[in-house]
């Protein structure tokens, strides 16, 4: 796997900001075209729409769930210690 370049990621970047309203449909036509135009020659931006997609629909799939009640002390703590640990292995 090659490292992204910093235009990839500016790109991606940008692209994020903007794909859920396009894919709500609320932005102006001259911008989803522009998009359009991009992803077609953009497979990292394309991928990122798709996995986006697929989220949307996971999402919708669930339905509406009710929140679990409030966690323990130390169920707090396991997620906390949990939390530190992977920020901790970045560094």
């Amino acid at each position: 796997m090659q490292p992204s370049t910093g235009k990839q990621r500016k790109c991606r970047k940008e692209m994020l900001s903007l794909l859920s309203e396009y894919l709500d449909a609320e932005l102006p036509v001259e911008t989803c075209e522009e998009i359009e135009a991009h992803l077609a020659d953009c497979p990292p931006c394309l991928k990122l729409l798709e996995s986006l997609k697929r989220t949307i629909d996971l999402c919708h799939e669930l339905g509406h769930l009710e929140p679990p009640g409030s966690l323990g002390q130390s169920a707090r703590a396991e997620i906390r210690g949990a939390y530190e640990r992977m920020f901790a292995a970045r560094r």
